[in-house]
């Protein structure tokens, strides 16, 4: 078949979704912006949605990806921890990995 494609996705499973694609741009985000309401606003979406995703992180990890302070002299902010440094490392070499796979597999397709 012409134009034939093969996609997916891989992400990282605990009791629930732990760790794949969306999570990891938005702790790439908060590393970047040192919030997660910023990095919430640049993925478009809620901060409710965001501090839940990082929630569900720090609560499934062994220890947390994402810390926060809030208010104070220099006001709130979230940074991630060494933990998460570790699962974004992780996490990209395994999409590359992942679509390295998908494209071997394009040769295997029958002609």
């Amino acid at each position: 078949m012409k134009d034939l494609r093969i996609n997916g996705r891989v992400w990282l499973e605990a009791r629930e979704r732990f760790f794949g694609i969306g999570r990891m741009e938005l702790l790439e985000r908060i590393q970047h912006t040192g919030s997660i309401n910023q990095a919430a606003k640049e993925m478009k979406m809620s901060y409710k949605r965001a501090w839940e995703l990082v929630q569900s992180m720090n609560s499934q990890a062994d220890a947390p990806l994402v810390t926060t302070q809030t208010g104070g002299e220099r006001g709130g902010g979230a940074s991630v921890t060494e933990e998460g440094l570790k699962y974004l490392t992780y996490y990209r070499g395994l999409q590359e990995r992942f679509q390295q796979f998908l494209a071997r597999e394009i040769d295997h397709l029958p002609a």
